[in-house]
């Protein structure tokens, strides 16, 4: 379980094909120092398992089920990743409830400044964009973010300026392709009333 408040930018140092997965090696300093062998990291708003702790760094197996469902595929060297260690019992909720189970794929519309801010525009599948509403919680790359307004094909975000300097999102670009949680208690709802 986390709550989307990223705590550290890594950077990824390789990404190895591994018989049909990814190995990820991460330079993450404050992560690491933290981190043991087996701990719940999420990477992006993926939940991987750390299997090497060392030296300031972190690897990761996403196997090929995770490649199919989220933009690790398609991750290289280089590359930044938001990381957020797994909530410790008696720690804050400061974000809201995160699996680090991504439900789909969207594409950045356009990420435009706002004041101090910016404004990000998502294309969201229609099979997660039921579960958005209006002040509502979405997870974007592992980010606990409140939505601003919807329409027909997705959603917009107001990021205010410590998000911009704390994680990747300042980096998007038109296209980019980003993780995306919708929020437990709403899919936990819709099943329940479904009945």
């Amino acid at each position: 379980m986390f709550t989307g408040i990223v705590r550290e930018r890594g950077r990824v140092l390789t990404a190895e094909q591994n018989g049909g997965g990814v190995r990820l090696r991460i330079a993450a300093p404050r992560t690491a120092a933290s981190a043991s062998l087996g701990d719940s990291v999420s990477v992006s708003g993926v939940c991987l398992t750390a299997v090497a702790v060392d030296d300031g760094e972190l690897a990761f197996d996403a196997v090929p089920e995770t490649l199919a469902r989220t933009t690790l595929a398609e991750i290289t060297a280089g590359a930044e990743v938001n990381l957020e260690p797994a909530l410790r019992a008696g720690e804050p909720l400061g974000g809201h409830y995160v699996q680090g189970h991504v439900d789909g794929i969207g594409r950045v519309r356009s990420l435009e400044p706002e004041g101090d801010g910016a404004r990000l525009l998502l294309d969201v599948p229609p099979e997660l964009l039921r579960y958005c509403v209006e002040k509502g919680s979405l997870a974007v790359d592992g980010v606990s973010l409140t939505i601003a307004g919807l329409d027909e094909s997705g959603v917009e975000i107001a990021l205010v300026p410590h998000t911009l300097g704390e994680t990747t999102l300042a980096s998007l670009r038109p296209g980019d392709a980003v993780n995306l949680e919708a929020d437990v208690l709403a899919k936990y709802v819709e099943r329940l009333t479904a009945r």
